[in-house]
């Protein structure tokens, strides 16, 4: 009879801090995804844009002397550089 006693209190106590366990174990899930950081918000966009397109372009000139006469082909060489740097923010409340 006592071992019966004894089995009833500790199930009944188990069930009663079964609730405060499980939100204790709740509240430190929560506060490790909180630690992640802000969770993705597909109506705000926030973005720091940093572009750069560079070009460099070669063109040779050949001369070359036939029976009729020199026939020439140029050569140009040009460089270009074009950055874009700011911020975009998308969306709003």
């Amino acid at each position: 009879m006592e071992y019966a006693t004894i089995m009833i209190i500790a199930i009944g106590s188990f069930i009663a801090v079964q609730q405060y366990i499980k939100r204790g174990i709740q509240g430190r899930w929560k506060q490790s995804v909180d630690q992640i950081g802000e969770q993705y918000d597909p109506r705000i966009a926030d973005a720091n844009v940093r572009h750069q397109l560079v070009v460099d372009t070669e063109t040779t000139i050949i001369t070359t002397n036939t029976v009729n006469g020199f026939w020439t082909t140029r050569r140009d060489m040009s460089n270009s550089v074009e950055t874009k740097t700011g911020f975009r923010s998308v969306g709003a409340y």
